[in-house]
Order: structure tokens, then C-alpha cells, then sequence
């Protein structure tokens, strides 16, 4: 079992930045892969970020390349996700989830452990 927490989300003006972070208590962190998912009111839940079990490799929704980075630190079993540049679109609850198939990181379908969520909201 993993158990997931997020912490780091909140109110920020557009134009702004915000690092969400993401803890979890497992002892084999570095066996899954990690991704962002958001979900805004009344819309389904989209992928945002995702990064491999090294950290080496990392995927991006289009809306969001460029702007955001993710990244992980297996010493501290803890991902990571910098936002900048935000827009009011960028409103949403972010989970995180983990992947222990190593596949279809941008699939909700394919993680198999989620965290209750952070709010992030942009003001225009």
C-alpha cells in the first residue's frame, strides 16, 4: 500500500508561480513512476506531469509544457511540481498518483495509488 499526501497548493495571481509537492510513504518510491493529474469543477480529470522511476524521464500535457516541471527526489520519496507562468485555466485540484507499470503515464486508468488532492486556484 502507498499512501500519498499533497501539500503546496493555494490562491496565486496569474503570472505567478507554485510548487506542490508530493509524499509518499513507501519504502520502494523509486519502483514507480510518478505523475500530476488535475481535475477543475465540472470537467474530467487530466493529465498533467509525469516522471519516470529515476527521474530521467519526463512527460508533459501540451497545456502545460513549459510552464510546469516535474521532478522527484527518492531520497525524500517526494515528487515535485513547479508552476509558473499560471493562468486563471490553471485552476484546479492536483493529485498525485503513482505508477508501478512503467507504462500509459498520461492514462488516469494506469496509476495505481492516489493522494486526496491540493486546490490551486489562479486569480485573473
Amino acid at each position: 500500500q502507498v499512501q500519498l499526501v499533497e501539500s503546496g497548493g493555494g490562491l496565486v495571481q496569474a503570472g505567478g508561480s507554485l510548487r506542490l509537492s508530493c509524499a509518499a510513504s513507501v519504502r520502494t518510491f523509486s519502483s514507480y513512476a510518478m505523475g500530476w493529474f488535475r481535475q477543475a469543477p465540472g470537467k474530467e480529470r487530466e493529465f498533467v506531469a509525469a516522471v519516470g522511476w529515476n527521474g530521467g524521464n519526463t512527460y508533459y500535457a501540451d497545456s502545460v509544457k513549459g510552464r510546469f516541471t516535474i521532478s522527484r527526489d527518492n531520497a525524500k520519496n517526494t515528487v515535485y511540481l513547479q508552476m509558473s507562468s499560471l493562468k486563471p485555466e490553471d485552476t484546479a485540484v492536483y493529485y498525485c498518483a503513482a505508477n508501478f507499470r512503467g507504462s500509459g503515464y498520461a492514462q488516469a486508468t494506469r496509476y495505481d495509488f492516489w493522494g486526496q488532492g491540493t486546490q490551486v486556484t489562479v486569480s485573473s
